[in-house]
């Protein structure tokens, strides 16, 4: 028996530059972190005593007998790419701290976490940095989805990172070195409020791409790429962070994002910004493609209580910053 543990990302700033479709005539990059709330992958040989070969367990229930049968996209090509369909009967459960559709790149993880849980099936180690490239490839060649790179690459990682995407396809992953005070300070400024709203990333996603491809977006994303490397020099590589200017900055990110598609908010998501902002936020943004899921707010210690009344219909979710990465955290060959 196998169980795989990967964290769930929070990204800052540089989406829409992590896109293939842009980062290879332009270059691109992303400011995250990955915190501890983690998708969990338990596998196990199946014992030769059903009808079926392969038992899954995630939201959904499926016994099927072959790799094609299976209907979950990233169990089903992950299978596929690892060429487990010579191998013995398999079960796979899959569990998590936090919902689906919601923004912190549940999917990519997912996809990170199952291939991790194969390679250790298979006794193989396993470096970070192919993981990720693994679980794109599965992801944007296989399965077809538009998705970007930056999910797959700090769900590998893990910590706070400056992810630098290269046009010639190579990904450099740099830590940002903090103190652990100013650690602390990043965690306890940043409220993290699930809104309930769902949404289907790959929708938004293809919009983006389209409009990448049709070169709409291009002053929005140029622009995006220098907010990324203004907050790198200007916030991140400083000894103290003023969480002001990281709120404001955060704040002109989400302008911009919301112009790489217009299914990224609607009006019930900017009623929130609004009161946000009443409330005593420096700044925020939605997480992930859009459209529901997380939102993130950069609220000084002395706003808190206030902004959290107001907004006390949301799920707050506090979290502390995870440095782990995807890990295989049991192994047994019994």
């Amino acid at each position: 028996m196998i169980i795989t543990r990967t964290p769930f990302r929070i990204s800052f700033f540089g989406g829409g530059t992590d896109y293939p479709e842009w980062f290879k005539n332009h270059s691109g990059s992303v400011i995250s972190t990955t915190i501890d709330k983690y998708c969990y992958i338990n596998l196990r040989n199946l014992p030769p005593f059903f009808n079926y070969k392969y038992r899954l367990r995630y939201f959904k229930k499926e016994e099927v007998k072959k790799i094609s049968e299976i209907k979950h996209p990233s169990i089903r090509e992950s299978l596929n790419f690892m060429n487990m369909g010579k191998n013995g009967g398999l079960e796979i459960v899959h569990s998590a701290d936090l919902p689906a559709l919601s923004g912190l790149g549940s999917s990519s993880t997912f996809t990170v976490c199952f291939l991790h849980a194969l390679h250790s099936l298979k006794n193989e180690n396993v470096s970070k940095t192919q993981l990720a490239m693994e679980a794109i490839h599965v992801e944007r060649n296989l399965i077809k989805e538009k998705v970007g790179s930056q999910d797959q690459t700090a769900a590998s990682f893990g910590g706070l990172n400056h992810i630098v995407f290269e046009n010639n396809g190579n990904i450099q992953v740099n830590d940002l070195i903090m103190s652990s005070e100013q650690l602390k300070l990043l965690e306890q400024n940043s409220l993290l409020l699930f809104t309930g709203l769902q949404r289907k990333a790959n929708q938004i996603a293809v919009d983006k791409v389209n409009n990448i491809k049709k070169n709409k977006n291009d002053k929005f994303l140029f622009s995006i790429a220098k907010l990324t490397e203004q907050t790198l020099s200007e916030i991140f590589y400083k000894k103290k962070l003023d969480f002001k200017k990281l709120g404001e900055a955060l704040k002109i990110q989400w302008e911009l994002k919301k112009k790489l598609s217009s299914k990224v908010t609607n009006n019930q998501i900017d009623e929130i910004f609004l009161e946000a902002y009443k409330s005593g936020a420096y700044g925020g943004k939605l997480l992930g493609a859009g459209g529901g899921g997380f939102i993130l707010f950069f609220v000084p210690k002395k706003n808190q209580k206030k902004f959290l009344k107001k907004f006390s219909k949301f799920l707050y979710v506090p979290f502390r910053i995870d440095n782990s990465g995807s890990q295989t955290v049991y192994f047994s060959k019994r």
